[in-house]
């Protein structure tokens, strides 16, 4: 008997019917002779309501305050999911994160698995029940409630299927699987029937909502087979996986944007050995990730440190570069919000000259500035302005012939 793990995102429980819905497939998985473990979501759009009525209190809430809050929305679909499964006649049980000692470290509302407990939910996959698990949450030592960051459901589902050697962990959505792009602004977006880990985890970092870059970074380091698939009808999605080494890989699988992010630029920073380390050190004491990170000469001995974070940290990282720019003697921290980060991803880069050429050429032909460049292995990113970001992302799918990709 094998091992199946379900997560259903808050549009698939969004209301009862859904819920049912999703029932009947994990009670299908069952029946085809496989234990199940079900991971839920909060219903439809409530942990945004969650985070809403946390801001109407106060305009910084602390952070623990809001965890205990958000993680209430994950307690009443997993309920709800279990009601839904015995009402079908198959035994079920329901389980909160900490329940079932799923270990976290102590950064609220962006928080890490360090450890998941195996005992109850062993217990009850003998006993033949389906497991409904609550995604996005655990405890710490201390026992509070932690979150895991938005879309950490999508980690709680790996990391439990992770732990148990799930076979497959079926990742279902309101899409039909991973397109070379959002469909919503490129019509002639590609459903691709495989991807690598490497690009999933690409495309997730830079934007690409269908999964959560942790998650996929989970499930490349325990090949954990992720497929994304729809929640409302029977289509086999997309199948994340290790890259086929034997197979040509086309220049380019896909592009996607971020205009979640905010560039930060601290000016006047004294150019000598160790300046940006201690500048970035002192952020990621904070738990804040910095990405595009340039380092620009500047005159009289100084330079400039420009980088990006998620604009959800850009209060307090501005706070942390104020502080230190004061220590080090730079002379002023300036932000920029109306950004959009812009990414071509594929492992066939490596085997194809003049990649950067061809994307800048056809943002170029659109009149698009271009304000940062970052590259690796498998990716282009680019910063351009937040108002320019869907013309670029159809110029570059465009430019790559995305449409062509399976």
């Amino acid at each position: 008997m094998g091992l199946v793990v379900h997560k259903f995102g808050g549009s698939s429980v969004a209301d009862t019917d859904l819920i049912k819905t999703a029932a009947k497939r994990a009670i299908e998985t069952k029946k085809g002779g496989d234990n199940v473990i079900v991971v839920v979501s909060a219903m439809g759009n409530e942990t945004d309501r969650l985070y809403e009525l946390a801001s109407q209190i106060m305009k910084n809430p602390p952070s623990r305050e809001v965890d205990m809050l958000v993680s209430t929305g994950e307690q009443v679909s997993i309920a709800l999911m279990s009601m839904a499964i015995q009402s079908f006649g198959q035994d079920s049980i329901s389980f909160l994160g900490g329940q079932i000692g799923v270990r976290t470290d102590g950064y609220h509302e962006k928080a890490k698995i360090i450890g998941i407990e195996k005992e109850k939910v062993e217990a009850a996959l003998a006993e033949g029940k389906i497991v409904v698990v609550a995604g996005f949450q655990g405890t710490d030592k201390q026992m509070n409630i932690t979150t895991l960051g938005r879309g950490g459901s999508d980690t709680s589902a790996v990391a439990l299927a992770a732990v148990f050697g799930a076979d497959v962990c079926v990742i279902n959505k309101d899409v039909d699987g991973v397109y070379t792009a959002d469909p919503r602004i490129v019509p002639d977006a590609s459903l691709l029937k495989t991807i690598s880990y490497d690009e999933m985890l690409e495309l997730a970092g830079m934007g690409a909502g269908v999964l959560h870059s942790r998650a996929v970074e989970l499930a490349k380091k325990h090949s954990v087979p992720l497929r994304v698939r729809s929640s409302f009808n029977e289509k086999p999605g997309t199948l994340v996986c290790v890259e086929d080494p034997n197979k040509e890989q086309p220049m380019a699988r896909g592009a996607t944007f971020n205009k979640k992010e905010a560039r930060v630029t601290i000016s006047g920073v004294p150019d000598k050995p160790g300046m940006a380390a201690t500048i970035l050190k002192h952020i990621a004491e904070r738990n804040i990730n910095v990405d595009m990170i340039i380092q620009n000469p500047g005159h009289s001995g100084l330079a400039d440190l420009t980088f990006t974070v998620p604009k959800s940290d850009l209060h307090e990282t501005l706070g942390v570069c104020r502080e230190v720019s004061g220590q080090i003697g730079a002379k002023d921290v300036t932000s920029s919000e109306n950004i959009a980060k812009l990414s071509v991803i594929g492992s066939g880069m490596r085997a194809y000259p003049g990649v950067a050429s061809r994307m800048f050429t056809a943002l170029a032909k659109e009149n698009v500035n271009i304000q940062n460049i970052s590259t690796s292995e498998i990716k282009i990113s680019c910063i351009v302005a937040e108002e320019d970001c869907d013309r670029s992302l159809r110029a570059v799918h465009h430019a790559f012939e995305l449409d062509k990709v399976e």
